[in-house]
């Protein structure tokens, strides 16, 4: 049954007929997106994005509130909480309907037509509410998605299964030999992004005439300079790319994301004053290593481990559970432990991806195995875009805010064209990376959920007005733009295949 239901997304992705609104939706959703601005600001958004929001009016559960805000939220709306149940069921109904209608009508790639048609619905309502404040499908649908911790959600749920289902899929003898490459991308690449687009922000800041500190631009580039694993891996399934050029964006996106991570805790601490005032480059780095190397380490432990247990039976049935229970405990123990868990998840599955087909799995049970954790890989990655679509409901920006959120995309574009020349020039003489690959890798750095998630567990302030327009200006840029013409680009730089 796994098999057939399989069977059936990947031939969703192939389109029999003409992509008659393909061209258009970049145009689409960027008008949407003006429009919804101007909605906003009609329900009474801020004249200035460094005001904080009334607490009264918009309530984001992050990761930095957490259960408080929860509590908080449902004292003054004084509404019974929904269940978990409910909340589930809303999100897999709506993600089967508008897969429906965009494999019925739209034909766009599957994840970015659930967050298009998302935000499509999410516009409708919003204008709906700002005509007829009363209206019951609006309240009701915003009270449910108030109730949802995206950031907790994404971070501490969907995250460690995604990034095990991309992981186990890479192939380690191109992984191997592009690994210097990857590492630099992933390592030196993500912090010179985020120095890049941290001072550019802070400059434009100043120029829109914005109180936006340089500590809190810092955190803007820290979130939103890693790739997103699971935007990007959705990308590549609709381009066709040499397998090298393949191989580097996965293991970049896979490994930056842990390093992204790491540098926004270090970076949010020293902005809100929360450290321990001893924040130095090099204590930032030692941090980092420790965090990321040992998270790494963890994981090809608790991976072999896993392998090991595969190759002493003979049980497909136990054998995925033990990739369900490999993936959960590892990035729980990550975690109690201190150190990087999405690293930790991605090194695990390297490790059984490249060992237990070849010494440990029957072809059976590499079928199953295969069949759950793509299915895994569809259904929440379906959920998390229809969910960055939907969460504009309850999202307000302010008017003045929008100016600078457009400023971030070219902003994000230039350090990101820095980030992937600087290898490209280094290794140039080795002959292993091309220049002309450049434009490529540049508008091929998609982000998505992990930086809305990071963006919406900021702590409450005038700052997070700013740092959260500017982020989701450039994930639906991102996602819609540059995911939907990326094959264009791809096609210009290797013409021949």
């Amino acid at each position: 049954m796994i098999a057939l239901v399989m069977e059936g997304s990947a031939s969703a992705g192939r389109f029999s007929r003409p992509n008659r609104w393909r061209a258009f939706a970049p145009a689409v959703t960027t008008l949407g997106i003006a429009l919804m601005v101007g909605l906003q600001a009609g329900r009474g958004g801020s004249a200035d994005p460094c005001e904080p929001i009334p607490p009264g009016k918009v309530v984001r559960m992050g990761a930095a509130g957490g259960s408080g805000d929860a509590e908080r939220w449902r004292e003054r709306e004084g509404e019974a909480l929904i269940s978990i149940f409910d909340l589930s069921a809303l999100l897999l109904v709506l993600s089967a309907l508008f897969g429906w209608v965009n494999h019925r009508f739209v034909h766009l790639p599957h994840a970015t037509g659930l967050l298009v048609i998302g935000l499509f619905a999410s516009l409708v309502l919003v204008g709906i509410e700002a005509m007829f404040p009363d209206e019951l499908l609006y309240n009701q649908l915003a009270r449910a998605l108030r109730q949802i911790d995206f950031t907790r959600v994404v971070m501490d749920g969907m995250l460690a299964f995604l990034l095990f289902a991309g992981a186990i899929h890479l192939n380690l003898r191109l992984l191997r030999n592009r690994a210097w490459q990857i590492a630099f991308l992933a390592l030196i690449g993500t912090a010179l992004s985020t120095l890049l687009v941290g001072g550019l922000f802070w400059w434009a800041a100043g120029l829109a005439g914005l109180q936006l500190s340089l500590p809190w631009a810092l955190v803007f580039g820290a979130l939103i300079s890693p790739t997103d694993p699971v935007a990007v891996l959705n990308v590549l399934r609709n381009v066709d790319v040499p397998d090298e050029v393949q191989i580097e964006m996965q293991g970049e996106a896979l490994f930056n994301d842990g390093v992204g991570v790491v540098l926004f805790s270090l970076l949010l601490g020293f902005a809100t004053g929360m450290g321990d005032g001893s924040f130095t480059v090099a204590s930032a780095f030692e941090h980092l290593a420790v965090e990321a190397g040992g998270g790494i380490l963890l994981g090809l432990c608790t991976g072999y481990v896993a392998y090991r247990a595969m190759r002493a039976i003979d049980d497909f049935s136990v054998e995925v559970l033990i990739t369900l229970a490999l993936v959960a405990g590892t990035y729980a123990a990550a975690q109690k432990l201190g150190l990087s868990g999405p690293l930790s998840v991605v090194a695990s599955g390297i490790v059984v991806g490249d060992l237990a087909p070849r010494n440990a799995m029957s072809e059976r049970t590499q079928g199953y195995v295969s069949s759950l954790w793509t299915l895994i890989d569809e259904v929440l990655n379906s959920i998390l875009f229809l969910l960055i679509g939907l969460e504009v409901i309850i999202l307000r920006f302010a008017q003045t805010a929008i100016g600078l959120a457009v400023c971030a995309i070219p902003i994000v574009l230039a350090a990101r064209l820095a980030a992937v020349s600087m290898p490209v020039l280094m290794f140039r003489w080795t002959g292993s990376l091309s220049a002309r690959n450049i434009p490529f890798l540049t508008w091929a750095g998609v982000r998505g959920g992990i930086s809305v998630a990071l963006a919406l567990s900021l702590p409450d302030g005038p700052e997070k007005s700013v740092v959260l327009a500017a982020t989701y200006a450039v994930v639906l840029f991102t996602v819609v733009v540059q995911g939907l013409t990326l094959g264009a680009v791809a096609r210009r730089t290797w013409p021949r295949r």
